[in-house]
């Protein structure tokens, strides 16, 4: 009998347990209240209420999206009006104060109504914010924007327990379409500015190119200098051995002609003198033939450089002219080809100047040449003429041991010789101009005539004074071996002469 109404206080027990074991999930707080001043708030654990002296009450914990509209437009700070179209995340806050605040506004509710009235408190908030921005800032600046939103409506969801998760802006309009329009001017900003990096970027490329081929035209004048310049020392060093191997061909002809020259005994010295005054007027003679030659070259050369230096500056003018009517973004690339096709031109200029001083050289080391041959021809024939003097001045020498009448004879020998050579300068003579002075002297013809005798005279007379033998007088004998036989041994240095009278 004891025992009954243990059982019964423990059936009690279970039947109060079972009846109010409530358990509450993540996104929701069960509130038990009923008994204690402060309600018992269950946020996804389990709990025990008294059945018939507490009760549960749920509230909504999750994220809620609510949908905020201006349902008006509302003027900015510059008197814009403006539509705004923003959705803001709130959710109910997990401590205890914030649950409390919210059971008392939004127990029991879903969260559907829990937007719906949050909406208007959220809707005024933005309605404050816009009325502080411009149209611009509003448009341009929406985190700026959402930011201040989210910090107007804190404060009062604050006093609802409901935290501000996140705002975003959605749409932003006009009604007098001023946000095109500033879409329109923007879009036409971006364009110019991707037309000038578009033209900058194609001035880039242009100036990349041309200072490429700058570079490579540097380059290619750089190698035909050298090229020039390997070409001008190596036609002076043949120049050079040219002119060793005409110097020593000179040496050996000379060295030849002297050998050959001293076997002959009969070539005066005035010959000599005049042979080696026209070697001297060749000489100069061929060398200012090389002057001339090198100032036509020269003249040529920079007659033609000027002329494509002109031709190609008149095409790159007009060309210039033609471009200037396209785009003012392709100007600067015109402008730059201009100037590359100029520098062009001088160097093409720059390359006639240096082959023009190459021929220079090669002709000035072929007139050193002719110069030096010359100058070795002249040496020879000098030479020959000293050998030759020496000669007839040994030969005078034996002579003056021959006596009167023997050199008379030799002499007398050699005067047709001398009469001959007296004539050559004559002979040479292709034309003659005789201008008659008119003062009744003898005419020009008669005078040349005339001449012959007197030097024939001259030349007696000075045979005469040299070997003491009158030539005046056996001139006029009717001959020679009439008046005199001669026998004329030479032995050694012994001369024995026998005349006889007829």
């Amino acid at each position: 009998m004891e025992l009954i109404p243990i059982i019964a206080l423990i059936a009690v027990l279970l039947l109060i347990i079972v009846a109010g074991y409530v358990k509450a999930p993540p996104d929701r707080a069960f509130i038990i209240s009923g008994l204690r001043k402060n309600p018992r708030i269950l946020v996804g654990r389990a709990g025990i209420k008294i059945p018939f002296f507490e009760r549960v009450d749920k509230l909504y914990l999750g994220q809620m999206t609510v949908d905020i509209k201006t349902e008006q437009s509302v003027p900015t700070n510059d008197f814009i009006n403006v539509n705004v179209d923003a959705v803001a995340k709130v959710r109910i806050g997990t401590d205890p104060s914030s649950i409390q605040l919210a059971a008392k506004n939004f127990l029991n509710k879903n969260p559907e109504q829990i937007t719906q009235d949050l909406q208007d408190s959220l809707q005024g908030n933005m309605r404050e914010i816009i009325g502080t921005l411009s149209l611009k800032v509003i448009n341009t600046d929406r985190d700026s924007f959402s930011d201040q939103v989210m910090e107007k409506a804190s404060r009062d969801m604050s006093k609802l327990g409901i935290e501000i998760l996140s705002c975003n802006i959605q749409n932003v309009t006009d009604e007098n379409g001023l946000i095109n329009d500033l879409g329109m001017d923007n879009t036409a900003k971006i364009k110019k500015d991707a037309a000038i990096a578009k033209a900058q970027a194609d001035r880039d490329v242009a100036i990349a190119q041309a200072e490429a081929d700058k570079a490579a035209n540097d380059a290619r004048v750089t190698a035909q200098t050298e090229i020039a310049e390997k070409n001008n020392a190596l036609a002076i060093k043949q120049a050079e051995l040219k002119q060793e191997a005409d110097t020593a061909k000179a040496a050996a002809d000379a060295a030849y002609s002297i050998q050959e020259q001293e076997q002959k005994k009969t070539i005066e010295a005035a010959t000599v003198n005049a042979q080696i005054a026209k070697a001297e007027r060749e000489a100069e003679l061929k060398q200012k033939e090389v002057v001339v030659k090198q100032q036509e070259l020269a003249a040529q050369i920079e007659k033609q450089a000027d002329a494509e230096k002109y031709s190609a500056e008149k095409k790159a003018e007009a060309e210039l002219i033609q471009r200037q009517k396209k785009a003012e973004a392709a100007k600067y690339e015109q402008e730059r080809e201009a100037d590359a096709k100029k520098a062009q031109a001088e160097a093409q200029k720059y390359a006639a100047e240096q082959e023009a001083a190459g021929i220079k050289a090669k002709y000035d080391a072929e007139a050193a040449g002719i110069a030096a041959k010359g100058k070795a021809e002249a040496e020879a024939i000098k030479a020959k003429g000293l050998a030759e003097a020496e000669a007839m001045e040994k030969k005078a020498e034996a002579y003056r041991k021959y006596n009167g009448a023997a050199m008379a004879e030799m002499m007398i020998k050699v005067m047709p010789e001398i009469a001959s050579e007296i004539a050559k300068p004559l002979s040479q003579i292709d034309k003659i101009n005789i201008y008659e002075t008119g003062d009744g002297g003898e005419g020009g013809a008669a005078r040349i005539s005339a001449n012959m005798p007197i030097v024939m005279k001259q030349v007696f007379d000075t045979m005469s004074e040299a070997t003491g033998v009158d030539f005046t007088e056996i001139m006029r004998a009717n001959t020679y071996d009439a008046k005199v036989n001669k026998n004329v041994n030479i032995s050694g240095a012994e001369v024995s002469v026998k005349t006889e009278e007829k």
